[in-house]
């Protein structure tokens, strides 16, 4: 049997969920459990399948392995629509594995804001439980890098273990600490200015996309004595300078031109500072899961030390954060499940009270799609509100939950009046458009 002869029998990509290669040959995930008849023959030396899992041990000279590769990766049409939903599936795939670890350590960041300082000064900020809820809490984010690392690895049939290790590459302590000096380094005699990747998803989402072309190469021109040595060795080896010099700081100068254009934009006054500010609203969720947005708070940092007061960043924080919860409300609503009803909650109280919004990006966004349309609503109608009445940032706390208002203390007591009146248009306006145009 040919390549091409099981590919059509196994109905293609339409019959086909996944492809992994193993040492002794393929692995295949299907999207039905009725039995194939595959005979044994012409490379194929033995078929073993359980359920919608199909594995076929191949002789070394078989090529069908490589060929049904080649026909999984074979180039289809490259709609914008297409290359769209493409970008999504990968999204969602690498993302709404972590939800566990995500409500987890929003969990603990909730009973960290609740009882600590800031709320009900149950614990105070010495405290070793108050420590101890803070770091569990922030250690679910911080190692991101880590965790998408296995879970993209998944889905770009890459070996999980060295999407794992290459996510540790990224936020080394060491690699960390020469960030944060600004200390120049090379890859391979590649000059460098090393980035803290800590909390980002883009660079190791993008290094291992690239890695899932060099993985297979290596398994196929290496012999099978020297594969299980040589291959991720060199793999890892080849994907250094591509991730550490291209791929992962490619996220973040795109973040700075981005944050500097909209800056430029929001200075120019008038109708124009009031559309960017509705424009870096509607972003904003966006740029918070490609952990781009520190880089528009390190800004903002920089001008509430020069001048006391902030007028473009600032202003979205408040509608964006709501319209976050109010489009896991929605979905809530639309919600028949009552399971799935009540992880959807769940990731309105940890946006609302614990400032996290990762769940419902996540668990509501990235996985059913259509509610980012919500989302996105409520965020450029609260941020326009705020850009019209020139809502004012005086302060800056990061956090997502309600003690974002106190951002807008300050100034006249209508500034923290309008701060509120975005928020609830954010979060009420992204729960109805998703709960109108449903999350299927």
């Amino acid at each position: 049997m040919t390549a091409k002869e099981l590919w059509e029998l196994l109905q293609g990509k339409e019959g086909i969920q996944s492809l992994e290669e193993t040492p002794a040959g393929i692995l295949l995930e299907l999207s039905g459990e009725d039995p194939i008849q595959i005979s044994v023959g012409d490379g194929i030396e033995y078929v073993r399948q359980k359920g919608n899992r199909l594995e076929l041990v191949l002789s070394e000279r078989s090529t069908i392995g490589e060929e049904l590769r080649g026909l999984w990766n074979a180039k289809e049409s490259r709609s914008l629509k297409r290359i769209l939903t493409a970008v999504m599936d990968a999204l969602s795939g690498s993302l709404v594995p972590l939800m566990p670890m995500l409500i987890s350590a929003a969990m603990f960041k909730t009973l960290a804001s609740v009882l600590g300082p800031d709320m009900l000064n149950v614990l105070p900020a010495d405290s070793d439980l108050y420590t101890l809820f803070t770091f569990v809490g922030d250690a679910g984010f911080y190692f991101f890098p880590v965790a998408v690392g296995y879970t993209s690895a998944l889905v770009f049939h890459v070996t999980p273990i060295l999407g794992v290790f290459l996510g540790g590459i990224l936020i080394h302590p060491t690699f960390i600490n020469l960030a944060e000096l600004g200390v120049p380094f090379s890859v391979y005699g590649i000059r460098i200015t090393p980035l803290n990747y800590s909390s980002t998803i883009l660079p190791i989402i993008l290094s291992v996309w690239i890695m899932s072309y060099i993985e297979p190469f290596m398994k196929r021109v290496i012999p099978n004595a020297l594969k299980d040595v040589f291959a991720p060795f060199l793999t890892i080896a080849i994907i250094l300078p591509l991730s550490l010099c291209l791929l992962a700081p490619a996220g973040s100068y795109l973040g700075e031109w981005l944050c500097n254009t909209l800056i430029s934009l929001g200075s120019v006054g008038g109708i124009v500072t009031v559309l960017t500010i509705a424009v870096l609203g509607t972003l904003w969720e966006f740029i918070v899961m490609g952990g781009l947005h520190w880089l528009f708070i390190s800004t903002l940092f920089i001008i509430l030390a020069t001048s006391g007061q902030e007028s473009i960043i600032t202003p979205v924080c408040a509608a964006t954060a709501f319209a976050t919860g109010g489009m896991a409300i929605g979905a809530a609503l639309r919600e028949r499940d009552s399971k799935d009803r009540s992880l959807s909650i769940s990731y309105a109280v940890a946006q609302m009270i614990g400032g996290v919004t990762e769940p419902a990006l996540y668990g509501v966004g990235f996985r059913y799609k259509k509610p980012f349309i919500g989302l996105m609503a409520g965020s450029f109608l609260g941020s326009l509100y705020a850009g019209i009445v020139g809502l004012t940032g005086y302060n800056f706390i990061p956090s997502a939950s309600f003690l974002c208002f106190l951002n807008y203390v300050g100034g006249s007591t209508m500034n923290v009046v309008h701060a509120v009146i975005s928020a609830v248009i954010g979060f009420t306006v992204s729960a109805g458009v998703t709960y109108v145009i449903g999350k299927e």
